[in-house]
This record gives structure tokens, sequence and C-alpha cells, in this order.
């Protein structure tokens, strides 16, 4: 008899149907056979399906078995087949009614004694289950809470294949899982860092406000001990909160990395990421012989922070120059072509020179002119061009040290980032965009029109400066968001001089 069962499988972080197909013939001499271009773990699920069935109780024929993972042309890889290899199998031996599983998507990992356990990628496996109709999911009870978000699907958590099998012939009644999504909203994480315990650093404050308020890349440059990366830590504190998409997303990618935590079945703030300058090319932008998301990915509508960005390698900085400009990655192997989300607000900081104490008048830089340049070659003018703010971070003063509290906290910049964020909404309504920092062609020239006055400012400023084009775009872009912050529709000379003194290293580069 062949037997029919409903799955799905992961194609980056989207999930598509598997139907697998087993064949249980009584004739011949007894074999396993699974074909469906099926990877490591699926092909080693069947010693822990027999296992599992023979812990449960249950015992099939002698049989020549033939499954097939269908479409056949795609690589399966991952152990969330094997309950569903094991449900067709029952089904094959006619322990289980066919019709029983009509319609029901199923999603596991099973232990040698039959307990079922959890596996990644089942928010985008619920998510397909519900766009092909189907009336039900089971999964492991630890993966319940997360496939419950998806509304509309009804989700059963199981602990074991005994359950399973019990559910299915009816003989034990389950309750669909639901999960109280509005409750996690109020459950979102309260940071404990704020700006407000920031002493001194006011222009770096300001820049995190405009960088934020438009989506801007940033760059801080500074000796150590500068606050770099306490202001970098507390860039999450100012978002926007997530909306429910946003966080579907979010969530989708952590799943299929396999880090979502298990009490947090939807990721409702904004991630924060921070990798060692050690990190590999796939580690940072996803890849690998089975491809899996990168730091990139995890940080998708948050914040990847990069410290000591000229200590990474070179080639590692290089693969960043497109998904920055574009939002995904896009990995193209021989077998398979996958895209990952990356819309992030790159967050980098670095020192000036190697010493650190390059223009700082209380320490004495050791560093030659060679040295120095030799140390910003380390990043290149493409990557540069990338990064709208480069925010210079001075050391604090002991005059600002004394204060017993900063002059601004998170909850005011956060109030004014809002404001701004939703005149940017309103303003790109209907546009495949929403910020300033995607403003590029036509569109820049549409939003940010100059008039005389401050086209004979510009043109200054880029002759002196020698600024690319892509620099030249990124003036304009921080200058509106600039003016969003202030309220007003018209860039002015005032909101372009601003903008222009947050690039930094292209003045440097002049000097």
């Amino acid at each position: 008899m062949i037997a029919k069962v409903s799955t799905a499988a992961l194609l980056g972080i989207d999930g598509f149907s598997i139907e697998l197909e087993v064949d249980l013939a009584r004739s011949g001499m007894p074999a396993f056979i699974m074909v469906g271009l099926a990877e490591g773990a699926v092909r080693e699920a069947k010693e822990r399906v027999f296992s599992a069935l023979k812990n449960s109780g249950f015992k099939l024929p002698p049989s020549r078995i033939t499954v097939n993972i269908a479409p056949a042309d795609v690589r399966k890889e991952g152990s969330g087949y094997d309950l569903p290899l094991a449900l067709g199998l029952l089904a094959g031996a006619e322990i289980i009614p066919q019709e029983k599983l009509s319609g029901l998507y199923l999603a596991g990992e099973l232990s040698l004694s039959g307990e079922l356990k959890p596996v990644p990628g089942v928010l985008p496996l619920a998510l397909r289950a519900r766009e092909a109709g189907a009336r039900g999911m089971i999964v492991p009870e630890a993966n319940g809470r997360e496939a419950a978000v998806v509304q509309g699907l009804p989700v059963f958590g199981c602990k074991s294949l005994a359950q399973v099998v019990r559910f299915v012939l009816g003989e034990e009644c389950l309750d669909p899982l639901v999960c109280d999504v509005e409750g996690l909203w109020a459950e979102r994480e309260h940071f404990w860092r704020d700006f407000s315990e920031v002493k001194g650093q006011e222009r770096a404050k300001r820049a995190i406000e405009i960088a934020c308020a438009g989506s801007h890349n940033m760059l801080f440059i500074g000796p150590p001990g500068s606050g770099k990366t306490m202001l970098s830590s507390r860039i999450p504190t100012v978002l926007p909160p997530l909306s429910f998409d946003e966080a579907l997303e979010v969530t989708k990618v952590y799943s299929v990395a396999g880090k979502l935590p298990p009490d947090q079945p939807l990721m409702v703030s904004r991630p924060f990421r921070s990798p060692h300058h050690t990190i590999s090319d796939a580690g940072l932008i996803g890849g690998g012989q089975y491809p899996r998301p990168g730091e990139l990915s995890l940080a998708h509508r948050g914040v990847l922070f990069l410290d000591e960005l000229p200590e990474f390698k070179k080639h590692v900085l290089e693969v960043l120059r497109q998904p920055l400009e574009e939002g995904r990655v896009t990995i193209s192997r021989a077998a398979v072509s996958l895209e990952y989300p990356g819309d992030v607000m790159l967050v980098a900081a670095m020192n000036p020179c190697p010493c650190g104490y390059l223009g700082d008048e209380k320490h004495h830089c050791s560093c030659t002119p060679i040295q120095v340049q030799r140390y910003r070659s380390r990043l290149s003018g493409p990557l540069l061009d990338r990064i709208d703010l480069h925010v210079e971070v001075p050391a604090v003063p002991y005059r600002d040290l004394k204060q017993e509290q900063g002059s601004i906290s998170s909850a005011v910049m956060q109030e004014r980032i809002n404001a701004a964020r939703t005149v940017q909404r309103e303003r790109y309504a209907g546009l495949h965009f929403s910020s300033n920092s995607e403003l590029s062609g036509k569109w820049l020239e549409r939003f940010c029109p100059l008039t005389a006055k401050e086209h004979d400012f510009l043109e200054g400023a880029v002759q002196r400066l020698g600024m690319s084009a892509r620099a030249f775009v990124r003036v304009l872009r921080i200058s509106r968001t600039i003016a969003d912050l202030a309220g007003d529709d018209t860039l002015t000379v005032t909101h372009l001089a601003e903008a222009i003194n947050y690039r930094g290293l292209d003045r440097q580069s002049r000097e």
C-alpha cells in the first residue's frame, strides 16, 4: 500500500510543501530505499524511526519499503522528517487509515525511545501549512507555542510518537495550542540601559538620533575608553518597536538558525548582534556547506554592531557591500540559490590609528603616518561610502564625568525618532521604501529639492572634500532626516552643513 504524508521544508527562511510517499511491498526481499535528494540527517532517519516505532509498541511487517520525498529535485536536510516518515510507515502498514492523515502537516525529530524533539524552522513551516490550507499541524510540544503564533492554523503539540498516533486515531483528545500574541508584546524586553546614563558625548547622541530616525548606517571614530561601545549598545533603546510583520520576519530567521529562545515564540524586540572580528565571511552574511543565516540576517530589522572595524578581515567586510545596499543576502550554490533578509542598521566603531590616540590631547600617539595610512586602508572607499555618518567620539572630559546624569533620556530620543519616522512613512506611502536611507535616483531629486543657494554651498563642499557621488547622495539623505527631525519641509544650508559635518573621513582624506 502507498501512503502519503504532508510536511514542509525550508528554502532560505520560507517553507515549501513536501509530500512523503511510502510504499510497503510484501513481495521481494525486505529492504529500505529512500529517494528524493535526502541529505545526511534525512537518510539517518531510518534508524531513528524504526527504533522509535519498536520502542513505542508498533511492529511493521517484513516489507520492501520505498520512500520518495517529493519534489525529488530539491535537496532535503534536517531531522524534521522523522515524524512524517513514522506516520507514513504506519499508514503504509494499514495501522493508521490514510484518510486520518489527509490535510495534516507533520514535523518533528524522534528519539530512539519515541519521544518528540524540537526542530528548527517550525514557524515558516507553519506559515506554509496555513497557505496550503492544512486542517492542522502536529509538532513537538517544545515547538508548539512557536507554531501557534500563526493564526488560523490549528496546532497540536505532542510529547511522543505514541501520543501522535492516539490523537490521529481519535483515541486521545488534544486542544489546539493558543499563543497570546498581544501578551508577548506586553512582555517585551525592558532595557536596563538608557542614554540618560551617558555623560557628555552630546554630539554622538545627536548623530545616533539622526541615524535612527532615518535608518542610516554610522561609524564611531575615537580613542579607547571614549564610549563607542557604550553608545552603540544603547541604540536599541531608542529604535521604534517592531511591528507584527517585522517580528514575524525576525522570528523566521532565528527559527531557521535554531537560535529562537525556547521560552520566546516570537521575537518582539529589535535584535542587536555584535560578532567578534575573527568571524568568517560565511558567519557574517550566511552560507556554508548547508547554508544558514549569518549575523547580518540575525540582525535583520535591528542593529549589526562591528567593533574594531579595521580588525575584521578585509574580504569579510567587502562581502557586506551589496547586502547593505539591497537589504538582503543572496547565496548561490551549484544546487540551490537562497535569499536571506539583511535589512540592518550598521553601527561600527574604530580607533583613529593603531595605538588609538591620534589627535588625543592627553595621550601621545606613537604611530607613524605610514602606519596610520595602512590602518585606515583596511577599510575600502566603497565600504565607507555605504556608511552614512562618520562620527568622531573624543575622550570625555572630567567636568562631564562628574555630572550626576546625562542630558537626554532614551524615551525622549525615541519620541523624536518615532515622529520623524512617521513623517517618512506618510511621505513615502505607496512607494517601495519607507525611510530616508533608501532614497535614490528620481526620488532623491523629488524629496530633496535644493535652491540655487543650497546648490552653490554643496558644490563648494564637494570640491573641497573630494566627495564621491555616493557620498554626495549620503549627504542629501542625512540632510533630509535632519530636516524631518526639525519639522522642516525643505532642506536648507543649515541642514546640509550639519550633514557634511558627519562625513569625518571624507574631510580627513583631504588633509
